[in-house]
């Protein structure tokens, strides 16, 4: 490296590039470690004992993805038709039912996923059940906002809903805001007399891509360090 003298503009290009390609990096370990953490969280979570139905928001927000338990009446008259994939890949929808407990207070359940065929509710009477119902499920908290930008609006009339605003929902049910619980259940894969809907459908796996991003990073950077050396020793070499 005898002689070498690095020139100005390539300099000025390539040190603001490298420092943003290992910040980069560094960000994406970071990233990994939050991300490992988040999943860890949701596994215990998954796998913790059955709690009942908690009473307040705040109750709710520490229990995000536990098991919990409730019992009431399902109104089968108001349900709600989320549009979902089934398992198979087939177009459908989760059925959002309101629940009605003892108390009065109505808490939104996810009993699962039917395809479009099932929709009406006439094509799976034996799954209607009138009589007070044991619900076992995760406990899931509503997005505040629109997830995202790409979704359709919800069309409340024509209960064809995109994403979860149980605002909305109670709304679209004739429902009072405040008799409805702030967050709702999705149910467990334990079947339904007739098979439908399918519950269980609560989607848990979380992507975690993290290493490969940190490590196309620093390759990046590494690659242009090299570039960067092998400019200069060939400006060198034609001198």
């Amino acid at each position: 490296m005898s002689g070498f003298r690095p020139r100005l503009a390539p300099t000025l290009f390539t040190i603001p590039v490298l420092l943003i390609c290992v910040a980069l990096a560094v960000w994406q370990l970071q990233r990994l470690q939050w991300k490992r953490a988040l999943i860890a969280e949701r596994n215990a979570a998954v796998a913790a004992s059955p709690v009942p139905a908690p009473r307040s928001l705040a109750e709710a927000r520490a229990l995000e993805f536990h098991p919990v338990t409730d019992d009431g009446v399902f109104l089968h008259d108001k349900e709600i038709y989320l549009n979902a994939i089934g398992p198979r890949g087939d177009a459908g929808f989760h059925v959002f039912t309101p629940l009605r407990e003892e108390i009065g207070r109505i808490v939104f359940v996810n009993r699962g996923f039917v395809p479009v065929e099932r929709r009406d509710p006439a094509t799976r009477a034996a799954g209607q059940s009138t009589g007070p119902v044991h619900v076992r499920g995760l406990l899931r908290l509503p997005p505040d906002k629109r997830p995202g930008w790409f979704l359709p609006d919800n069309r409340s009339d024509l209960n064809y809903w995109f994403w979860i605003d149980l605002s909305a929902m109670a709304a679209a049910d004739r429902l009072s805001p405040a008799e409805v619980a702030p967050f709702y259940i999705d149910a467990d894969a334990t079947p339904n007399p007739g098979g439908w809907p399918q519950g269980g459908m609560t989607p848990l796996d979380l992507p975690n891509n993290h290493l490969q991003y940190a490590i196309t990073w620093f390759s990046l950077a590494a690659a242009l360090v090299v570039i960067y050396v092998v400019y200069h020793w060939r400006e060198r070499g034609a001198a």
